[in-house]
């Protein structure tokens, strides 16, 4: 759902698909190509929201900021589920795991990894190509060109999504049984983990 507050009105494009149950408050401005999840918590009530185009904000994700702050995802960054950016600059192609915390003041420089179940202080600055991982969160390694190239294909898969939630995302009553010839799982999503499987990642 999109909400007013105060004078804004989030500014979402219409290629960008945000969930029925995602909340987008406010000072919120959303690019081209954007997926945004159920539960996802978007709320600029008191600082401004910026998502790029390509961007991606998964399930349960929350972005949010102290008073006065801007946080931006830069295009392509890619927010995994339930991870949490408070008052923080996501740099290009920016890949955060599963359940972190990107605390207030962050700087992640273009092409970042941040590990699932990471917490980044508030006012660390990562240069652009870090692994980033623990509690609190240091610079383990440089993210390789494979590491890259597998996060690139992965973000591209939810860049295509909100066009193909449009076309066929729809609500409907469960089956009560299989039906004959149902595949196992979309063909086209192989190549992602063949990408990963290819680069020993």
């Amino acid at each position: 759902m999109i909400y007013r507050f105060n004078q804004f009105i989030p500014v979402v494009h219409p290629s960008s698909f945000i969930h029925q149950q995602a909340a987008v408050t406010g000072n919120v401005i959303i690019g081209k190509n954007v997926y945004v999840g159920p539960g996802a918590a978007i709320r600029a009530d008191w600082g401004q929201i910026i998502i790029e185009d390509g961007c991606n904000v998964q399930e349960n994700c929350t972005l949010h900021m102290f008073p006065g702050t801007t946080v931006l995802l830069k295009e392509g960054a890619h927010i995994g589920h339930g991870a949490i950016v408070h008052g923080a600059v996501i740099g290009k192609n920016c890949l955060i795991g599963m359940n972190s915390v990107i605390m207030d003041n962050v700087v992640l420089e273009d092409e970042c990894i941040v590990g699932a179940l990471s917490f980044v202080r508030e006012g660390e600055h990562f240069e652009s190509r870090s692994l980033v991982a623990g509690n609190p969160a240091k610079k383990i390694k440089e993210v390789s060109d494979e590491m890259m190239a597998w996060k690139s294909a992965g973000t591209a898969l939810y860049q295509a999504l909100p066009g193909e939630m449009f076309n066929s995302w729809q609500p409907c009553d469960a089956l009560k049984e299989i039906e004959p010839g149902r595949p196992a799982q979309e063909t086209m999503y192989k190549t992602w983990q063949q990408i990963k499987r290819d680069n020993q990642i």
